[in-house]
């Protein structure tokens, strides 16, 4: 099935919402299996066991792609609880009862904002968000990150990156961090290290 994007939102019809639900139900379980074979223990969030992401619908051309409007922070809480590691699968369900995609990135948003996080770490396959001259910029506000929309700086499938990114630290979440996950240890520097590894977003 060929794949078609508008503004880095994957348009998500029938027959691709089947594909798209299968896809990330393996990739769910291989993350778990290999987080429980690292002796930690993880359990799976998906749309039929236990959904916590209640959807509206995108803009009709994109399919079934949703916009998180409510999130179920209980289950996840009580996951934390029971010292497990909930992995969320992008995806909800509508007022229709049919499961719809979400863009990962802003599925992991609005979960940040539901449980008010006081960080949010997007990885990504680029250093980060880069100027005009395509160097990276290490800490940037929401205002500058939204005059580098307007102006086209930032494009592709950084847009919903860098909008759930606005989203959330204008919503309650401190800070968020694009990181390159293609660097070794990228998450620890990011965590521990002065510089951080890639792009810092607050308010």
């Amino acid at each position: 099935i060929e794949s078609k994007f508008i503004n880095g939102l994957r348009v998500t019809d029938e027959k691709m919402i089947k594909v798209v639900e299968e896809a990330l139900l393996e990739l769910n379980f291989e993350i778990l299996k290999n987080i429980n074979n690292r002796e930690a223990n993880a359990q799976s969030v998906t749309p039929k066991n236990e959904n916590i992401i209640k959807i509206i619908p995108e803009r009709k051309e994109l399919g079934y792609v949703g916009i998180p409007k409510e999130i179920n922070k209980e289950v996840i809480l009580n996951i934390v609880r029971n010292k497990k590691i909930p992995i969320i699968i992008p995806m909800g369900t509508g007022d229709d009862g049919k499961i719809y995609n979400i863009n990962a990135d802003i599925a992991a948003g609005a979960v940040a904002k539901g449980l008010n996080s006081r960080r949010l770490l997007l990885m990504t396959d680029v250093e980060g968000v880069l100027d005009k001259n395509n160097k990276l910029i290490l800490e940037i506000n929401s205002e500058v990150a939204k005059k580098m929309l307007v102006e086209k700086t930032i494009s592709g499938g950084m847009i919903p990156k860098i909008n759930t990114c606005i989203d959330a630290v204008e919503n309650g979440v401190t800070g968020v961090v694009i990181v390159d996950g293609r660097k070794p240890h990228s998450i620890l520097f990011e965590l521990f290290s002065d510089i951080g590894s890639g792009t810092l977003i607050r308010k």
